[in-house]
């Protein structure tokens, strides 16, 4: 009589799929790198999570709540945009660099290129994208109308240029750019909101 197959912690599996994507992307994660990552057949990760897209679209649901929510956290919690912009970059520039843990943002570099076959899941990551730089343009024109900005600031360009920058942080860090220098980076940001300052 076989043995019953031993139980897992689901919650574990999904972090341990997590750092698989995170590390290598959506494609370049073999459905026999998650079977290795998670110590389980494939039969019970499908049985589990459904297929390798939905364990996929739950790792980054686990990723916005916990690393990567520092934007969602900053421009909530700060009282002004100046103070949640300049978190918001501090912080992806400090997650985005951690000993031990994959670099980069997730969502920017689990699949900025993918096959054909794999479209719906390049499409759903840059909606998570676009929704973040629309979020960021949001608060800088909210920005101009409390009248931290003056009124002649070309919100959506500031905006944009800001999510510019809170993507390349993630890039610079899977290029190996130290975190003092991503920091400086930061610095060197703000200048542009501070000069359009009211």
């Amino acid at each position: 009589m076989a043995g019953r197959p031993r139980e897992f912690d689901r919650d574990e599996a999904l972090r341990r799929a997590q750092a698989a994507f995170w590390e290598r992307g959506y494609e370049g994660t073999s459905m026999s790198d998650l079977v290795a990552a998670l110590g389980l057949a494939s039969s019970r990760i499908y049985a589990a999570f459904g297929s390798k897209e939905a364990l996929f679209r739950e790792a980054v649901e686990l990723y916005e709540r916990e690393e990567g929510g520092f934007a969602d956290r900053a421009l909530a919690e700060e009282s002004t945009a100046r103070e949640a912009l300049r978190r918001t970059l501090r912080e992806a520039a400090t997650v985005y660099t951690r000993p031990g843990k994959p670099l980069g943002c997730m969502v920017v570099s689990a699949a900025t290129n993918c096959s054909a076959a794999n479209d719906a899941v390049l499409r759903w990551l840059e909606q998570h994208r676009v929704k973040r730089t629309k979020s960021i343009i949001g608060l800088v024109k909210t920005a101009v109308a409390q009248r931290e900005l003056r009124p002649d600031t070309d919100a959506q360009a500031l905006g944009d240029t800001f999510a510019t920058v809170l993507h390349g942080l993630s890039v610079q860090a899977r290029d190996g750019v130290p975190r003092k220098r991503l920091l400086a980076l930061v610095d060197t940001t703000m200048s542009l909101f501070d000069g359009q300052r009211a």
